[in-house]
């Protein structure tokens, strides 16, 4: 018998590219859950309530900005804070997954110009301990995903303090 043809032989080399290929599944699905905590470092905010006083600390991701993930009419969504937004702002798609009905046409300015949004109200927002119940919102056409900006219409009524990297963000009942 030539060395090739020892049985077993076939099925010892399936079995290593198997095993390389699992593996490298295995680094590439791991490498790729390091770089998303690296984008949103509050996939599971800090929180406390007490007292009807509810407070969420978040942290800085690696560009600087306050992302944490939470929930829009049980939907999961992933917030990035911006002061700068007037109302929060949702895609189409997590939209149409929260059942979010699509209301007057706006206009909104944006840093890359003017575009038409449509009016809407989410009945629940929720992020870490902090609920908030019928706030203002647009639903921007031009979104894709589950990203929303966390706007002023939620902000305003939250207190929120930056130390550090840290922002907490406070909410009363």
């Amino acid at each position: 018998m030539t060395e090739s043809s020892q049985p077993g032989e076939r099925a010892g080399r399936g079995m290593l590219i198997a095993a390389w290929v699992i593996g490298l599944a295995l680094l590439t699905w791991v490498f790729g859950l390091w770089e998303e905590r690296k984008d949103n470092p509050n996939m599971n905010p800090e929180s406390y309530s007490s007292q009807g006083v509810s407070e969420v600390v978040l942290r800085r991701n690696r560009s600087g900005h306050y992302v944490a993930s939470g929930h829009i009419n049980n939907e999961e969504a992933v917030f990035l804070l911006d002061t700068g937004a007037t109302d929060v702002v949702v895609s189409q798609d997590l939209a149409d997954r929260a059942g979010l009905e699509a209301g007057a046409r706006q206009q909104a300015q944006t840093a890359n110009g003017r575009i038409q949004v449509r009016a809407t109200r989410l009945d629940r927002l929720q992020l870490g301990s902090i609920e908030l119940r019928n706030v203002s919102a647009s639903i921007n056409p031009s979104m894709g995903g589950d990203k929303v900006l966390l706007g002023m219409s939620a902000l305003g009524q939250v207190e929120f303090s930056q130390q550090g990297d840290q922002l907490t963000l406070r909410y009363i009942e």
